[in-house]
């Protein structure tokens, strides 16, 4: 079975850092391509940044502004989102996704598997 376990989620500070991971197992994790997206109550949930089955190429949403960085480690079969200068507007529920292709989406709809989700919450 495909599983993701999204992991690394906590309370922060504005203007702090966390490190989201997000580890695969049940599938050939180095021929997925993977997504972070998230959800903030009341709103859709939306990409955050995806990246590429080699790792090679990556996407970040518009609101990202270089805050994030995306990053994946085959041999260990993680993904690893860093948040940096976390704002209050990113408190959501982070969730990583998987699709059965070598190049990322940025369309959640073209994700086939989710894991479970992390929860961020940044205080102002």
């Amino acid at each position: 079975d495909v599983q993701l376990q999204a992991s690394g989620g906590g309370l922060v500070q504005s203007g702090g850092s966390l490190r989201l991971s997000c580890a695969a197992s049940g599938f050939a994790f180095d021929d997925y391509a993977i997504g972070w997206f998230r959800q903030a109550p009341g709103k859709r949930r939306e990409g955050v940044a995806c990246i590429s089955s080699s790792g090679g190429s990556t996407f970040y949403g518009l609101f990202v502004k270089g805050r994030f960085t995306i990053s994946r480690d085959n041999a260990r079969n993680m993904v690893y989102l860093q948040l940096n200068d976390l704002k209050p507007e990113d408190t959501a529920v982070y969730y990583c996704a998987s699709v059965g292709r070598s190049i990322y989406s940025s369309k959640e709809d073209e994700y086939d598997s989710w894991g479970q989700g992390t929860q961020v919450t940044v205080s102002s």
